[in-house]
């Protein structure tokens, strides 16, 4: 009977242990899935922080793009003594400028426009205010022709009737460097490969004579010759006629781009660079030697 009462007791003993260890699992398990529970709701809140963070920049463009879509049509400024309103006729040229296809008054535009700035060494606001806009004006002009030295008679070549806006214009209207009308050739070639310009062509190189665009409208000139045409365009500035223009070196040609062919009128200008053929210029002219000139469309300068 002792016997039996010691083995009882034995046996409670052992329960009582094994509940007293279920119950040590048991808390230690619930408070590994509280601190699991207190870790995942901390996470949430720094990824909402890093969230606010990153969103602050678009936020700040944002506000840039609404500026930029005021100041593209109405910026005040002054170029060849005239009075300048805003920049939309530039759009093309500054977005080749800034590597970006965005629209100018996207906040993509004026966060390309920020990187542009502060390489420049200007407040990177994402604006295209005026001086942004006189920098890019001063970056433009400062790659364009250096030596305007006149071309010599034997420096000069004259092209065929058949590659000029005006089949009848003269001979001596038709001349330019051998460089030039090589590389302008080239171009043409390139030009008339690319299906999307659906230019008329008679062979790979060679437009048909029925095709304007991209046709030369005016070549070399003389000193002479270039104060014949400022006596008939009195009114057309240093920006329209310059006294010692780029056409004197036989490296500068006026090419069709579209519209009244060399009328610096802003309608007219906004009728150009919505062109095919001037999207496509501003796009590749340079891989053959050729630059613009920004407040003119239709003239490039070959600088190789």
């Amino acid at each position: 009977m002792k016997s039996i009462r010691i083995y009882l007791t034995i046996i409670v003993a052992s329960l009582v242990m094994m509940i007293g260890l279920l119950s040590l699992s048991t808390r230690s398990s619930h408070g590994q899935s509280q601190k699991q529970k207190t870790d995942i709701g901390v996470k949430p809140t720094v990824l909402v922080t890093d969230r606010a963070v990153s969103n602050s920049a678009p936020s700040l463009f944002a506000t840039a793009a609404t500026q930029n879509a005021t100041l593209r049509n109405e910026l005040t400024w002054t170029f060849g003594s005239k009075q300048q309103h805003g920049w939309y006729l530039y759009d093309s040229l500054i977005a080749q400028l800034l590597k970006t296809s965005a629209d100018a008054t996207s906040t993509d535009f004026a966060a390309a426009l920020a990187g542009w700035q502060k390489t420049a060494g200007l407040n990177p606001t994402g604006v295209l205010d005026e001086p942004s806009l006189m920098a890019i004006v001063a970056g433009w002009q400062g790659n364009r022709l250096k030596d305007r030295t006149p071309a010599q008679p034997d420096q000069l070549m004259t092209a065929p009737a058949t590659d000029f806006f005006d089949p009848e214009r003269l001979p001596e209207l038709r001349q330019m460097t051998p460089e030039t009308y090589a590389a302008y050739k080239r171009l043409v070639a390139a030009a008339i490969a690319d299906p999307s310009l659906k230019l008329a062509h008679i062979s790979n190189a060679e437009l048909a004579p029925s095709e304007r665009f991209l046709k030369i409208v005016s070549a070399f000139r003389s000193a002479e010759y270039q104060e014949q045409l400022r006596r008939q365009s009195p009114n057309a500035g240093s920006a329209g006629l310059a006294t010692h223009s780029p056409h004197f070196t036989g490296r500068a040609l006026d090419l069709y781009v579209g519209g009244d062919p060399v009328d610096t009128k802003d309608g007219n200008r906004a009728i150009q660079i919505n062109t095919p053929v001037y999207k496509w210029l501003v796009r590749n002219a340079e891989s053959f030697g050729f630059r613009p000139y920004f407040y003119e469309p239709w003239h490039w300068e070959y600088i190789k």
